[in-house]
């Protein structure tokens, strides 16, 4: 696991060097699963990107790109039978979940074929077939979320974990603090995954924190907390896998604090004026994707014959999902009142 430095916001960017392997050796099968994955992730967001640009996507649109290998690697510890609370950049917590790349692209589209029917958005992707649970606009929002559904499965007795991801800004958030305490409190299944992208919406966290290492925090709770380089995706797996067996054992919560970088804004909305175009191209350069690819080629597992399927693989998947969104319709006005209250047991 390469080592990283919150404060090393520079050109001389702390993620995975081309030429540090990632922690752990990978199957082939099993890496080729993981690279598709996280391609998927990308090239749906470079997509959503052109699409907001042409105005087939409106309101808020808040990308993923850099941050792949978090999505995809955490996503391997979990069953179908765990529940999943994202934020409002959850586009690829949402991919790596199992929700159709048409339903979600959709959805971003305000047509009712959407998973929310179109009323969601990009900020409310909701799932309960995969047990993804949002989606959720405001910062911090999810947390208390994760500890009530957690709080559910231990009450029933059901062996489930709940994975609630957010990012660093929203541990300055009072339902952060009152999360983590009941969690430790009430030793629930909750799996707590910090996307550490070091500026929150615009501000360094080297200016907003008087304490940068972010699993403090989560040890003032007493509950076990581990910083993890996010943009080594077996890294991320390896971590996901051993939290969340540990949760499975009735240890009760755990906090991942994954180190990352957006490439792109805030949102869609955003100028970047708070960092240099030079540091974010040089994440770039050793990005989740370039650098698992560098490493699979190096092991002899990838050639770019692999890479190329992979890239028409999901560029049909992307293609059909615009198609599919295209195609969809709008809810009709009468209908529009509809769900104010829950419909379940109506005649």
């Amino acid at each position: 696991m390469s080592d990283l430095s919150i404060a090393q916001t520079t050109s001389q960017a702390p993620a995975l060097q081309a030429d540090q392997a990632p922690a752990l050796q990978v199957k082939r099968d099993h890496a080729l699963h993981l690279l598709h994955q996280m391609i998927r992730i990308r090239r749906f967001e470079e997509k959503a990107a052109e699409l907001y640009s042409a105005t087939k996507i409106r309101g808020f649109l808040h990308l993923y790109d850099g941050e792949e290998a978090i999505a995809v690697g955490v996503m391997e510890s979990l069953t179908p039978d765990d529940a999943v609370v994202a934020t409002y950049r959850e586009h690829g917590h949402a991919l790596a979940r199992g929700i159709d790349a048409g339903a979600i692209m959709a959805e971003m589209y305000g047509k009712q074929e959407g998973c929310s029917r179109g009323r969601g958005g990009s900020m409310h992707l909701f799932d309960d077939k995969t047990r993804f649970y949002g989606g959720n606009a405001i910062v911090g929002g999810g947390l208390p979320v994760a500890v009530g559904l957690a709080l559910a499965d231990r009450i029933q007795g059901l062996p489930r974990v709940t994975c609630c991801f957010f990012g660093d800004g929203a541990v300055a958030e009072g339902e952060f603090h009152e999360s983590m305490n009941l969690a430790a409190l009430w030793r629930l299944p909750v799996l707590f995954v910090c996307e550490n992208n070091l500026y929150a919406m615009g501000t360094s966290l080297t200016r907003s924190e008087s304490e940068i290492h972010l699993t403090t925090k989560a040890e003032s709770y007493a509950v076990p907390a581990l910083a993890v380089d996010g943009m080594d995706v077996l890294a991320v797996e390896q971590a996901a896998q051993n939290a969340a067996a540990a949760i499975r054992a009735g240890e009760g919560p755990y906090f991942l604090e994954y180190r990352t970088y957006r490439f792109r804004a805030h949102s869609m909305f955003d100028a970047q004026l708070y960092r240099e175009k030079a540091e974010v191209e040089a994440w770039k350069e050793h990005g989740p994707i370039v650098g698992f690819t560098q490493f699979l080629k190096g092991q002899g597992i990838l050639d770019d014959a692999d890479v190329q399927q992979l890239e028409s693989q999901v560029a049909a998947e992307v293609e059909g999902a615009v198609a599919f969104a295209e195609k969809g319709t709008w809810e009709p006005v009468e209908d529009l009142t509809r769900f104010v209250y829950s419909e379940r047991g109506m005649s």
